[in-house]
């Protein structure tokens, strides 16, 4: 397991009556939050529907996204994925992360180190991931139909950084910026 992933916990319903509010620390309220404190706002948002279902579009041009929550320590964007649409190799510009599928069904491709090489995890609805701010992945949509994706990250993403994977491993091949998105 790459030492940038926090475990993954299996599926289970949360019932919030409202949006969900990220954990905060009340002597440090722009303090990062944990990956495992942005789980349960992703997974918290996944089980309220009614709050983003009807924000969600499909583009055939590339990944539909939108950003559902920007607050201080944290932001949730809502992304839907086509087949075929995926990511690239990209890190997180230091910010911790999580994401759930709320619909659909993904892939994640990252490098476990020099004894694992690259893995590759199914990432069914119902399933949560979550990371420390150095970790570097691709998400891509193999399956036959859309999926909708909730993302969190904390700080909120002030770049990204691509790689392209090779022989040697991954090297880095551009950065963007909150300009691009």
């Amino acid at each position: 397991m790459s030492p940038d992933l926090v475990s993954e916990t299996p599926p289970h319903a949360l019932h919030a009556p409202s949006p969900p509010k990220a954990p905060r620390t009340p002597s440090a309220p722009n303090t990062p939050l944990s990956p495992d404190a942005l789980r349960t706002v992703v997974r918290e948002l996944a089980e309220q529907p009614e709050q983003w279902i009807h924000l969600v579009r499909l583009s055939t041009d590339e990944r539909w996204y939108q950003r559902l929550v920007a607050e201080d320590d944290h932001e949730v964007w809502l992304i839907s994925w086509l087949p075929g649409q995926s990511t690239g190799f990209h890190d997180h510009g230091g910010s911790r992360g999580a994401f759930t599928v709320a619909l659909g069904e993904l892939e994640e491709l990252s490098l476990g180190g020099p004894d694992q090489g690259l893995l590759i995890r199914r990432v069914p609805a119902g399933t949560a991931r979550a990371f420390g701010p150095e970790y570097v992945h691709d998400v891509r949509n193999t399956a036959s139909g859309p999926a909708v994706t909730l993302h969190a990250y904390s700080p909120p993403l002030s770049s990204m950084a691509h790689y392209d994977l090779r022989a040697g491993g991954l090297v880095r091949t551009s950065e963007e910026g909150p300009e691009q998105w």
